[in-house]
């Protein structure tokens, strides 16, 4: 009896993806990075770009694509062939965020798959040192007791720092008004001038001011210690919030339809360059955590997108 046509057909597909898959990369790959360059998301691709580079024997070559807040980018990467030679350098705010704010050209969930987490970051709790709290405790009480009267900065509506916030503070029984800025540097400025009362930051953002003491810092989002701040508790310890767990995160993703063989070489290489002690290195001093992959990365972004979508809808944040 004959082997049917379809088997054939599935049989010589599969065979064309190993032989495919065996020989790549045989030309340079495309890192697209929808931010500019010098942004975070930036320097962690090229830190991990240029070790899968010597790893895979081709070069791994940047293209910066800033614009709509991360939006053209990722477009563009979504569009593009699901061949391993164009990559994303995704990060929340485009894929995570964007989408459960307005309309974006492409759809998170499914014109995307997950290679790799490269590194996420907690948000800081800092106050102005007017603020008259010690810990998260009484920052909380104290907010609470005084409804409508303190104000919290952030980077721009629908950002992740405002997100965070607003799950903060509807999560601990706080009424703020929201401040948003053209970015996290006016909000800090405005914020250690006493002009804004608290705020959400990375911690690469404030560890200077927090050091310096221009700045208190009561706590951090993730639910695990940092280790660039240990002496911070996370959130959910310091207010008995179980699983209060906010994040910023970076990894290389691709579009939809990738080889399986290639996306699996791609995540070992990956997850190689993150773990060198040299990599390490400079994503902590870039303020970012190294971490390995969720076991599951499609459906922890899948989380991601679905919690931060919920808390713009209780806020009801939308820039449509």
């Amino acid at each position: 009896m004959g082997i049917p046509a379809r088997w054939l057909a599935v049989l010589a597909f599969t065979a064309c993806g190993t032989a495919f898959a065996q020989g790549y990369p045989n030309r340079p790959v495309k890192v697209v990075v929808p931010w500019p360059p010098g942004q975070a998301t930036d320097v962690a691709a090229r830190v991990v770009a240029e070790k899968l580079s010597a790893s895979l024997g081709q070069q791994l070559v940047v293209d910066n694509r800033p614009g709509a807040g991360g939006t053209i980018g990722s477009d563009f990467a979504a569009k593009s062939a699901p061949d391993g030679y164009t990559i994303l350098a995704g990060s929340s705010g485009p894929i995570s965020i964007s989408p459960r704010v307005q309309k974006v050209p492409y759809d998170p969930d499914k014109d995307f798959e997950p290679i790799c987490m490269i590194a996420s970051t907690g948000y800081v709790l800092v106050a102005n040192p007017s603020v008259p709290a010690k810990n998260a405790a009484e920052f909380v009480a104290l907010l609470r007791a005084n409804p409508g009267k303190y104000t919290f900065a952030s980077s721009g509506t629908g950002a992740t720092a405002h997100l965070v916030a607003e799950l903060f503070n509807s999560s601990t029984g706080i009424t703020a008004s929201h401040v948003p800025y053209k970015g996290s540097a006016p909000a800090i400025t405005d914020l250690v001038a006493g002009h804004v009362n608290y705020a959400f930051e990375t911690t690469a953002s404030v560890v200077g001011h927090i050091k310096a003491e221009r700045l208190k810092a009561f706590a951090v989002s993730s639910d695990t210690r940092s280790l660039i701040l240990p002496d911070l508790p996370p959130i959910a310890e310091a207010l008995n919030l179980p699983g209060f767990d906010m994040r910023a995160w970076i990894g290389f993703i691709a579009p939809t339809g990738l080889p399986r063989d290639v996306r699996q070489k791609l995540a070992a290489e990956c997850h190689k360059a993150v773990a060198l002690p040299e990599v390490k290195e400079k994503l902590l001093a870039l303020g970012l955590e190294p971490g390995a992959s969720p076991e599951d990365m499609s459906a922890y972004l899948r989380a991601q997108g679905e919690r931060f979508g919920a808390i713009a809808r209780s806020a009801k944040i939308r820039l449509d």
